[in-house]
């Protein structure tokens, strides 16, 4: 994985997986609580209206305390081969803005993908650091989940 930019973030990741395989894992919402959220959270509820101008919601639990969500709307959905939406925490903190998320597949041959996911606009660089560790973490499971399809 890779990340760059001024208060963006850039991620890059080799996925086993064509780029339907992926997309599927990325949108439909009983994959997306398979492998959604940093270590140590789970996935109460995915809500997705999977279209352009669509809403989705995602409650994220972590191990203590209550539940909070995480929020937008899709602006490009192109499968098999591109996602974007905004990003947006329900109960927002001082430093958080909405970002916009863009998920971009290509085929690197019949039986792997190469995933980029850009996000920003981040208020500030701590921001983008807790979304680049949250999405790694999340990623990382993604990757796991592809390798061993079988589980």
């Amino acid at each position: 994985m890779t990340q760059d930019g001024e208060l963006r973030l850039h991620l890059q990741l080799i996925l086993d997986g064509s780029c339907p395989v992926v997309f599927r894992e990325l949108t439909d919402p009983w994959e997306m609580a398979r492998w959604w959220g940093p270590d140590g959270f789970t996935i109460a509820s995915v809500e997705s209206d999977l279209r352009p101008g669509g809403a989705y919601r995602i409650a994220m639990q972590p191990q203590e305390g209550k539940p909070f969500h995480v929020e937008g709307e899709f602006i490009e959905v192109e499968p098999p081969v591109r996602l974007s939406y905004t990003f947006c925490w329900e109960d927002p903190g001082s430093e958080d803005q909405e970002t916009v998320v863009t998920l971009s597949l290509h085929d690197i041959d019949a039986a792997r993908s190469e995933l980029v996911l850009d996000q920003g606009d981040f208020a500030t660089e701590r921001r983008r650091a807790f979304h680049k560790e949250g999405w790694s973490q999340s990623l990382g499971k993604l990757g796991e989940l592809l390798a061993s399809p079988l589980d």
